[in-house]
Protein backbone atom coordinates (compact mmCIF):
# COMPACT_ATOMS: atom_id res chain seq x y z
CA UNK A 1 0.00 0.00 0.00
CA UNK A 2 2.11 2.88 -1.27
CA UNK A 3 1.63 6.22 0.43
CA UNK A 4 3.64 9.41 0.79
CA UNK A 5 3.60 12.49 3.04
CA UNK A 6 0.32 14.39 2.68
CA UNK A 7 1.63 17.71 4.02
CA UNK A 8 4.69 19.84 3.41
CA UNK A 9 6.91 20.20 6.47
CA UNK A 10 9.99 22.24 7.25
CA UNK A 11 12.97 19.88 7.25
CA UNK A 12 10.99 17.05 5.62
CA UNK A 13 13.11 14.08 4.60
CA UNK A 14 11.63 13.13 1.22
CA UNK A 15 14.64 14.55 -0.63
CA UNK A 16 17.05 12.59 1.61
CA UNK A 17 15.44 9.15 1.51
CA UNK A 18 17.96 7.67 -0.94
CA UNK A 19 20.78 8.70 1.38
CA UNK A 20 18.98 7.62 4.55
CA UNK A 21 18.01 4.16 3.29
CA UNK A 22 21.62 3.03 3.10
CA UNK A 23 22.06 4.23 6.69
CA UNK A 24 19.18 2.20 8.16
CA UNK A 25 20.28 -0.68 10.41
CA UNK A 26 20.80 -3.95 8.53
CA UNK A 27 18.42 -5.65 10.96
CA UNK A 28 15.58 -3.69 9.37
CA UNK A 29 15.94 -5.35 5.97
CA UNK A 30 16.65 -8.74 7.55
CA UNK A 31 13.32 -8.60 9.38
CA UNK A 32 14.74 -8.48 12.91
CA UNK A 33 13.22 -5.06 13.65
CA UNK A 34 9.65 -5.56 14.87
CA UNK A 35 8.87 -2.11 16.27
CA UNK A 36 9.39 1.33 14.73
CA UNK A 37 9.20 4.57 16.71
CA UNK A 38 9.28 8.15 15.40
CA UNK A 39 8.81 10.79 18.12
CA UNK A 40 9.18 13.87 15.86
CA UNK A 41 6.67 12.83 13.22
CA UNK A 42 6.36 15.93 11.04
CA UNK A 43 5.56 14.97 7.45
CA UNK A 44 6.51 11.35 8.16
CA UNK A 45 8.67 10.70 5.06
CA UNK A 46 10.86 8.13 6.82
CA UNK A 47 7.84 6.44 8.39
CA UNK A 48 6.15 6.08 4.99
CA UNK A 49 9.37 4.74 3.48
CA UNK A 50 9.71 2.09 6.18
CA UNK A 51 6.07 0.97 6.31
CA UNK A 52 6.04 0.73 2.50
CA UNK A 53 9.31 -1.21 2.25
CA UNK A 54 10.19 -3.27 5.33
CA UNK A 55 8.57 -6.10 7.35
CA UNK A 56 8.03 -4.14 10.57
CA UNK A 57 5.07 -5.30 12.66
CA UNK A 58 4.32 -2.35 14.97
CA UNK A 59 4.51 1.41 14.42
CA UNK A 60 4.45 4.05 17.15
CA UNK A 61 4.31 7.67 15.98
CA UNK A 62 4.23 10.73 18.19
CA UNK A 63 4.87 14.46 18.25
CA UNK A 64 4.54 17.22 20.80
CA UNK A 65 2.54 19.18 18.21
CA UNK A 66 -1.13 18.55 19.02
CA UNK A 67 -2.31 20.05 15.73
CA UNK A 68 -0.19 17.64 13.71
CA UNK A 69 -1.31 14.51 15.55
CA UNK A 70 -4.95 15.66 15.27
CA UNK A 71 -4.63 15.64 11.46
CA UNK A 72 -3.09 12.16 11.44
CA UNK A 73 -5.85 10.85 13.73
CA UNK A 74 -8.56 12.32 11.50
CA UNK A 75 -7.02 10.67 8.42
CA UNK A 76 -6.78 7.43 10.38
CA UNK A 77 -10.44 7.45 11.41
CA UNK A 78 -12.49 9.84 9.23
CA UNK A 79 -10.74 10.12 5.89
CA UNK A 80 -13.88 10.13 3.72
CA UNK A 81 -15.41 13.14 5.49
CA UNK A 82 -12.05 14.90 5.38
CA UNK A 83 -11.84 14.32 1.63
CA UNK A 84 -15.28 15.92 1.16
CA UNK A 85 -14.18 19.05 3.00
CA UNK A 86 -10.89 19.29 1.11
CA UNK A 87 -12.69 18.85 -2.20
CA UNK A 88 -14.86 21.85 -1.35
CA UNK A 89 -11.75 23.89 -0.50
CA UNK A 90 -10.09 22.82 -3.75
CA UNK A 91 -13.06 23.85 -5.86
CA UNK A 92 -13.54 27.16 -4.06
CA UNK A 93 -9.85 28.15 -4.19
CA UNK A 94 -9.37 27.14 -7.83
CA UNK A 95 -12.23 29.38 -8.94
CA UNK A 96 -10.80 32.57 -7.42
CA UNK A 97 -8.37 35.13 -8.79
CA UNK A 98 -5.16 35.95 -6.90
CA UNK A 99 -6.59 38.72 -4.74
CA UNK A 100 -9.63 36.70 -3.75
CA UNK A 101 -7.43 33.67 -3.06
CA UNK A 102 -5.44 35.69 -0.53
CA UNK A 103 -8.62 36.92 1.12
CA UNK A 104 -9.96 33.36 1.27
CA UNK A 105 -6.67 32.13 2.76
CA UNK A 106 -6.79 34.69 5.56
CA UNK A 107 -10.45 33.86 6.21
CA UNK A 108 -9.61 30.19 6.73
CA UNK A 109 -6.55 31.10 8.80
CA UNK A 110 -8.68 33.29 11.08
CA UNK A 111 -11.25 30.49 11.51
CA UNK A 112 -8.46 28.00 12.21
CA UNK A 113 -6.87 30.21 14.87
CA UNK A 114 -10.19 31.01 16.51
CA UNK A 115 -11.20 27.36 16.91
CA UNK A 116 -7.99 26.42 18.73
CA UNK A 117 -9.41 27.65 22.03
CA UNK A 118 -12.01 24.88 22.24
CA UNK A 119 -10.90 22.05 19.96
CA UNK A 120 -8.63 19.84 22.05
CA UNK A 121 -10.89 17.41 23.85
CA UNK A 122 -9.85 13.76 23.93
CA UNK A 123 -12.52 12.38 21.61
CA UNK A 124 -12.54 12.76 17.84
CA UNK A 125 -15.46 14.96 16.75
CA UNK A 126 -16.73 16.74 13.61
CA UNK A 127 -14.84 19.83 14.83
CA UNK A 128 -11.61 17.83 14.60
CA UNK A 129 -12.33 16.93 10.97
CA UNK A 130 -12.97 20.55 9.99
CA UNK A 131 -9.80 21.67 11.78
CA UNK A 132 -7.75 18.99 10.02
CA UNK A 133 -9.12 20.12 6.65
CA UNK A 134 -8.27 23.72 7.49
CA UNK A 135 -4.72 22.81 8.47
CA UNK A 136 -4.13 20.86 5.25
CA UNK A 137 -5.61 23.74 3.21
CA UNK A 138 -3.37 26.27 4.94
CA UNK A 139 -0.34 24.01 4.55
CA UNK A 140 -0.90 23.66 0.80
CA UNK A 141 -1.55 27.37 0.19
CA UNK A 142 0.70 29.18 2.69
CA UNK A 143 4.20 30.51 2.08
CA UNK A 144 6.67 27.64 1.53
CA UNK A 145 4.48 25.11 3.34
CA UNK A 146 5.63 26.34 6.75
CA UNK A 147 3.91 25.44 9.99
CA UNK A 148 4.78 28.22 12.42
CA UNK A 149 3.04 29.41 15.56
CA UNK A 150 3.31 32.73 17.35
CA UNK A 151 3.77 33.04 21.12
CA UNK A 152 0.01 32.74 21.63
CA UNK A 153 -0.19 29.49 19.67
CA UNK A 154 -1.74 31.06 16.56
CA UNK A 155 -0.79 30.03 13.03
CA UNK A 156 0.85 33.11 11.50
CA UNK A 157 2.31 32.11 8.12
CA UNK A 158 1.25 34.38 5.23
CA UNK A 159 -0.37 33.15 2.04
CA UNK A 160 1.70 31.72 -0.78
CA UNK A 161 1.46 32.39 -4.50
CA UNK A 162 0.54 29.17 -6.30
CA UNK A 163 -1.11 28.74 -9.69
CA UNK A 164 -2.67 25.33 -9.09
CA UNK A 165 -1.90 23.86 -5.65
CA UNK A 166 -3.01 20.29 -4.94
CA UNK A 167 -5.14 20.83 -1.87
CA UNK A 168 -6.74 17.38 -2.23
CA UNK A 169 -4.80 14.26 -3.20
CA UNK A 170 -7.63 11.79 -2.72
CA UNK A 171 -5.87 8.54 -3.63
CA UNK A 172 -2.90 9.30 -1.39
CA UNK A 173 -5.10 10.21 1.58
CA UNK A 174 -6.97 6.92 1.21
CA UNK A 175 -3.68 5.01 1.10
CA UNK A 176 -2.36 6.92 4.10
CA UNK A 177 -5.53 6.12 6.04
CA UNK A 178 -5.18 2.40 5.32
CA UNK A 179 -1.58 2.34 6.49
CA UNK A 180 -2.41 4.31 9.63
CA UNK A 181 -4.69 1.48 10.75
CA UNK A 182 -1.46 -0.24 11.79
CA UNK A 183 -0.19 2.74 13.77
CA UNK A 184 -0.39 3.92 17.38
CA UNK A 185 -0.57 7.75 17.34
CA UNK A 186 0.03 9.93 20.38
CA UNK A 187 0.79 13.48 21.46
CA UNK A 188 3.93 13.01 23.52
CA UNK A 189 7.35 14.38 24.31
CA UNK A 190 10.25 12.34 22.94
CA UNK A 191 11.42 11.48 26.49
CA UNK A 192 8.38 9.21 26.89
CA UNK A 193 10.28 6.63 24.81
CA UNK A 194 12.52 5.98 27.78
CA UNK A 195 9.54 4.35 29.50
CA UNK A 196 7.67 2.68 26.64
CA UNK A 197 10.43 0.92 24.66
CA UNK A 198 11.29 -2.32 26.42
CA UNK A 199 12.54 -4.65 23.66
CA UNK A 200 15.77 -4.46 21.66
CA UNK A 201 14.03 -5.41 18.39
CA UNK A 202 13.12 -1.74 17.96
CA UNK A 203 14.34 1.09 15.71
CA UNK A 204 13.91 4.78 16.55
CA UNK A 205 14.35 7.63 14.10
CA UNK A 206 14.68 11.09 15.65
CA UNK A 207 14.11 14.13 13.43
CA UNK A 208 13.86 17.03 15.91
CA UNK A 209 13.61 20.71 15.06
CA UNK A 210 17.12 21.43 13.84
CA UNK A 211 19.59 23.46 15.83
CA UNK A 212 19.63 26.75 13.87
CA UNK A 213 22.70 27.62 11.84
CA UNK A 214 22.06 31.31 12.45
CA UNK A 215 19.65 33.54 14.34
CA UNK A 216 17.63 34.16 11.17
CA UNK A 217 17.23 30.45 10.42
CA UNK A 218 15.67 29.48 13.74
CA UNK A 219 12.51 27.72 12.52
CA UNK A 220 11.86 25.92 15.82
CA UNK A 221 8.31 27.06 16.63
CA UNK A 222 6.36 24.11 15.25
CA UNK A 223 4.57 23.72 18.57
CA UNK A 224 3.77 25.93 21.54
CA UNK A 225 7.24 25.25 22.95
CA UNK A 226 10.56 26.08 21.29
CA UNK A 227 13.42 23.61 20.87
CA UNK A 228 16.58 25.28 22.16
CA UNK A 229 20.03 23.94 23.05
CA UNK A 230 18.79 22.66 26.41
CA UNK A 231 16.18 20.59 24.58
CA UNK A 232 18.90 19.29 22.24
CA UNK A 233 20.98 18.24 25.26
CA UNK A 234 17.95 16.55 26.82
CA UNK A 235 17.41 14.67 23.55
CA UNK A 236 21.02 13.48 23.55
CA UNK A 237 20.48 12.09 27.06
CA UNK A 238 17.43 10.15 25.84
CA UNK A 239 19.55 8.85 22.94
CA UNK A 240 22.11 7.55 25.46
CA UNK A 241 19.46 5.96 27.67
CA UNK A 242 17.90 4.07 24.75
CA UNK A 243 21.33 3.08 23.47
CA UNK A 244 22.01 1.38 26.81
CA UNK A 245 18.93 -0.79 26.17
CA UNK A 246 20.36 -2.06 22.88
CA UNK A 247 17.82 -0.22 20.70
CA UNK A 248 18.84 0.82 17.16
CA UNK A 249 18.88 4.62 16.88
CA UNK A 250 19.20 7.17 14.08
CA UNK A 251 19.05 10.94 14.54
CA UNK A 252 19.17 13.84 12.06
CA UNK A 253 20.20 17.39 12.79
CA UNK A 254 21.85 20.44 11.28
CA UNK A 255 25.60 20.60 10.71
CA UNK A 256 26.97 23.68 12.51
CA UNK A 257 30.18 23.42 10.51
CA UNK A 258 28.34 24.81 7.49
CA UNK A 259 28.90 28.21 9.10
CA UNK A 260 31.37 27.60 11.96
CA UNK A 261 34.10 24.97 11.61
CA UNK A 262 34.87 25.22 15.34
CA UNK A 263 31.33 24.39 16.52
CA UNK A 264 31.56 20.93 18.13
CA UNK A 265 28.15 20.96 19.84
CA UNK A 266 27.00 17.63 18.39
CA UNK A 267 30.42 15.97 18.62
CA UNK A 268 30.24 16.71 22.34
CA UNK A 269 26.65 15.55 22.84
CA UNK A 270 27.04 12.37 20.76
CA UNK A 271 30.58 11.41 21.69
CA UNK A 272 31.12 7.70 21.11
CA UNK A 273 28.44 7.42 18.42
CA UNK A 274 28.85 7.39 14.66
CA UNK A 275 28.41 10.85 13.13
CA UNK A 276 28.09 11.11 9.35
CA UNK A 277 27.01 13.83 6.93
CA UNK A 278 24.39 13.81 4.18
CA UNK A 279 23.90 16.41 1.46
CA UNK A 280 20.68 18.43 1.43
CA UNK A 281 19.03 21.41 -0.23
CA UNK A 282 18.16 24.24 2.10
CA UNK A 283 14.53 24.59 1.07
CA UNK A 284 13.33 27.32 3.42
CA UNK A 285 15.05 30.69 3.37
CA UNK A 286 13.58 34.11 2.74
CA UNK A 287 16.56 34.97 0.49
CA UNK A 288 16.45 32.83 -2.66
CA UNK A 289 20.20 33.17 -3.30
CA UNK A 290 20.89 31.42 0.02
CA UNK A 291 18.96 28.28 -0.95
CA UNK A 292 21.59 25.75 -1.92
CA UNK A 293 23.50 22.62 -0.97
CA UNK A 294 24.47 22.15 2.65
CA UNK A 295 25.42 19.17 4.79
CA UNK A 296 23.32 17.73 7.60
CA UNK A 297 24.38 15.38 10.38
CA UNK A 298 23.25 11.82 10.93
CA UNK A 299 23.97 10.13 14.25
CA UNK A 300 23.63 6.36 14.66
CA UNK A 301 24.55 3.84 17.35
CA UNK A 302 25.24 0.92 15.00
CA UNK A 303 27.88 0.14 12.35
Amino acid sequence: MKAKPFIKWAGGKSQLLKQLRVKYPKELELGFIKNYYEPFLGGGAVFFDIINSYPVENFYLSDINEELILVYQVIQNEVETLIELLQAYQQKYSGLDNDKRKAYFFQIREEYNHSRFHIHDKNLSPDWILRAAQMIFLNKTCFNGLFRLNKNGGFNVPSGNYKNPTILDKSNLINVSKLLQRVDLKVADFSQLEKVITTADSFVYFDPPYRPLSKTSAFTSYSKTSFDDQAQIRLAKTFNILNAKGIKLMLSNSDPKNVDKTDNFFETQYAGFRIQTVSANRMINSVSTKRGKITELLMTNYP
